[in-house]
């Protein structure tokens, strides 16, 4: 009884970290996208964090009620499109980040080449 105990713990944690990791993954992803991206600005590290939780939360629902991941290489042209779209929307709801539809389609492709290459941002 006990083995299953410590089992259900250890999930607990690596979900936990699994969590972390894509958080961390998701800002280190949108600094990136936002430095090379012309017209796309982050005022600090709290917007980034911020940004990155709304960006995350975003992707989640779409793909709740959808069963899309807005990932350009994940799904294609509706993948790009709707990663234009989350990087677009999220100026909405946060204070700091500006993004023009130019930019969110040039950051949506970044985006979607460092995703490629940052380990670890994987579904759960």
């Amino acid at each position: 009884m006990s083995h299953s105990n410590e089992s259900g713990a250890q999930k607990s944690t690596s979900t936990v970290w699994q969590i972390i990791g894509r958080f961390v993954a998701a800002a280190v992803v949108l600094a990136i996208t936002a430095f090379f991206t012309p017209g796309f600005t982050i005022n600090s590290i709290w917007t980034l964090a911020i940004a990155a939780i709304v960006l995350t939360a975003i992707d989640y629902l779409i793909v709740k009620f959808t069963g899309l991941h807005a990932s350009p290489f994940g799904k294609g042209f509706v993948g790009f499109a709707l990663a234009a779209i989350t990087l677009y929307v999220t100026q909405f709801f946060v204070a700091g980040y500006s993004i023009s539809w130019i930019a969110a389609i040039i950051g949506a492709l970044i985006y979607g080449v460092v995703d490629y290459f940052i380990p670890g941002n994987q579904q759960m």
